[in-house]
């Protein structure tokens, strides 16, 4: 079963200090590389800060685009993972070792299954 883990940091949780930035990073990659050699990675990157967002909605057949993220949140959506799994309880697991589950918040959320030829 496939299931997108979502990483929705939080920024007033840095503290500016590069050594945290870079023992996060080492945390990042030794994650990583645990779900890329149990193969159970699909696919996974990092996004850019909130601030190159553009939202887009349409109403009334009217497209209108504004700048940033499409809600005022604390935490911001700051990457994902895709993984390919057991269950639900193994993409937990997984999602609770994600370095930011520390000081943000990891959605999980199954992929829906589209059979083939729909």
């Amino acid at each position: 079963m496939k299931y997108m883990l979502l990483i929705y940091t939080d920024p007033s949780a840095w503290s500016g200090d590069p050594a945290d930035g870079e023992q996060m990073m080492k945390e990042y990659m030794s994650f990583t590389q645990g779900i890329v050699t149990s193969g159970e990675l699909v696919v996974g990157d990092p996004l850019q800060g909130v601030e190159t967002a553009t939202s887009v909605r349409v109403r009334d057949g009217r497209t209108a685009t504004t700048d940033g993220p499409f809600a005022e949140t604390k935490e911001h959506l700051g990457g994902y993972y895709v993984v390919d799994v057991a269950d639900l309880d193994r993409a937990l697991e997984l999602a609770a070792q994600i370095p930011d589950a520390k000081t943000g918040v990891v959605e999980v959320r199954p992929l829906m299954e589209i059979p083939a030829g729909a």
